[in-house]
């Protein structure tokens, strides 16, 4: 008598088959893109010249450092986390040293406070409030933010606190010019010839060559991202010290009651953009100082 297989087992087979027919053909076509994407690369490779590579970090540090003024302006995804000063209430243990005064304030402080847990964050252009743990509200009018918020929410006035840093501290304008200076250089850089085929004298044969560019150009190029990079270790260095020192400071008028920081993305975000302008900078003066040196070669 012939053994028949249970209708389940049937089905599972069948399924098994078709999931690894379906895997097999998702294999290859993936396979395919993946070698048409590397056909492309590999055909545009030779006609990537070494003013792109330097025009691609120049994009990138512009976006860096776009990020950075753009911080705590919305309430879009990320913005409210590129801020470059955190102002928040929280309970915590005071700090006693002999040359407080009156070290008693810190209980009338903590009466004062209660319960609010509100956070205030501040960054070039605007500012942002969490006032009960939820979403940040983000304005550049510190009037409008105060009067969405309760006596109760902030009784020590940190809306106010981070309005003046942000009006008498934070100076975004040497940012500004930096990526105007940078988006010059990156227009300069777009000018220089590239790869093209001409006809040898010779042989008669298509051969491919790339003139060196104009040096009066290149040195302009040079000259502009020198600048932009001073501008953002500027206003870097700037940033860092200021957060800092206001930091530090309201923590210690609040003591027990208010914490305060630093953010961490907005410095990152300056320190890779001027770090990407510095490796531009010293790319476009390599460039420079070879074709110089090939000049007198071939002169010599």
């Amino acid at each position: 008598m012939q053994k028949t297989e249970p209708d389940f087992v049937f089905q599972a087979k069948r399924a098994w088959r078709f999931l690894v027919h379906e895997f097999k053909h998702f294999r290859g076509s993936v396979a395919k893109f993946v070698i048409g994407i590397k056909d492309c690369f590999a055909g545009l490779l030779p006609f990537l010249g070494y003013h792109h590579i330097l025009m691609i970090l120049i994009a990138i540090a512009i976006i860096l450092l776009s990020l950075l003024l753009a911080g705590c302006s919305s309430t879009s995804p990320l913005i409210p986390g590129i801020f470059l000063i955190s102002m928040y209430y929280q309970s915590y243990t005071p700090t006693y040293d002999p040359s407080q005064v009156d070290p008693g304030v810190t209980a009338a402080i903590a009466n004062i406070v209660g319960r609010a847990v509100l956070e205030v964050r501040v960054g070039y252009f605007g500012i942002c409030v969490n006032p009960n743990g939820g979403d940040f509200l983000c304005s550049n009018n510190a009037t409008a933010l105060a009067e969405q918020i309760n006596v109760d929410q902030d009784p020590l006035n940190l809306i106010w606190v981070a309005s003046t840093f942000k009006d008498s501290i934070v100076f975004p304008y040497l940012l500004i010019v930096a990526i105007i200076l940078a988006f010059i250089t990156f227009i300069l850089l777009a000018t220089f010839p590239g790869w093209h085929e001409e006809q040898d004298a010779n042989t008669g044969s298509d051969v491919d060559v790339k003139p060196f560019p104009s040096r009066p150009v290149s040195q302009v190029a040079l000259a502009l991202i020198f600048i932009a990079s001073i501008f953002v270790l500027v206003s870097v260095l700037w940033q860092h010290t200021a957060s800092v020192a206001a930091s530090t400071i309201a923590q210690d008028l609040g003591n027990g009651s208010i914490k305060s920081g630093v953010g961490t993305a907005a410095m990152v975000l300056g320190w890779f953009g001027f770090v990407l302008l510095i490796i531009v900078t010293i790319g476009l003066l390599v460039m420079i100082l070879s074709i110089i040196v090939l000049d007198k070669l071939t002169d010599g």
